[in-house]
């Protein structure tokens, strides 16, 4: 369960400074007077001093409230960069997706034109264009393999530091961290360009 944010701290009124006790006059009085006289006065100067430390001592909480917010904030952003950073490892592992399935159709297509040709006897062999369609094809699988790999790895650091920090209770991380649903596009990627090396090299018919 999320943990609800908790209220802006309200800042305590501003103090209504009192003037200064005035100074006695002691003129005409005796010791023991003038001496009660100046105890008197250094109480009330005693109180208006307490009223100002209390004054500080609320601010000084409420200065506390703001830096603990800010903590949780800054908690909170750190969590969400975690996310952030594994959505941008998704956009990477997408981008490879792209230029193998380009490497792997763009070398199947070659494949099955020239052989198709051949064929029809158009042309006496199609032997470099089909060496080169399986070098496509195969270049495409490797780059997916290495980036999937990369990929997997990459995930594996980012939740075990983002389970560590989350137990020394650096970040908040109630947000969920599952496995990348651009992965599962690259496995049935990889399959279907091992299918189609496999239809190439042994000329089988897997795709019809």
């Amino acid at each position: 369960m999320a943990k609800l944010p908790t209220p802006a701290p309200t800042r305590p009124p501003r103090a209504k400074n009192p003037p200064l006790p005035p100074l006695p006059d002691i003129s005409g009085l005796d010791a023991d007077t003038a001496s009660v006289t100046y105890s008197t006065h250094r109480t009330k100067l005693s109180t208006h001093r307490t009223d100002l430390s209390e004054h500080r001592t609320d601010l000084s909480e409420y200065r506390t409230d703001l830096s603990t917010e800010r903590t949780e904030m800054s908690m909170r952003r750190t969590g969400m960069s975690f996310q952030r950073t594994r959505m941008s490892d998704d956009r990477t592992l997408m981008s490879v997706i792209r230029t193998s399935l380009s490497l792997i159709g763009f070398g199947f297509t070659i494949y099955q034109a020239f052989q198709k040709l051949r064929d029809a006897g158009a042309i006496a062999s199609a032997a470099a264009p089909r060496n080169f369609g399986i070098a496509l094809v195969s270049l495409g699988i490797l780059m997916l393999i290495i980036g999937m790999v990369r990929h997997v790895q990459f995930m594996r650091e980012l939740k075990t530091t983002r389970e560590a920090m989350a137990k020394e209770g650096l970040i908040f991380a109630q947000s969920t961290f599952p496995v990348s649903s651009t992965f599962w596009i690259a496995v049935a990627l990889l399959l279907l360009g091992f299918g189609a090396i496999i239809s190439m090299v042994f000329k089988i018919g897997l795709f019809g």
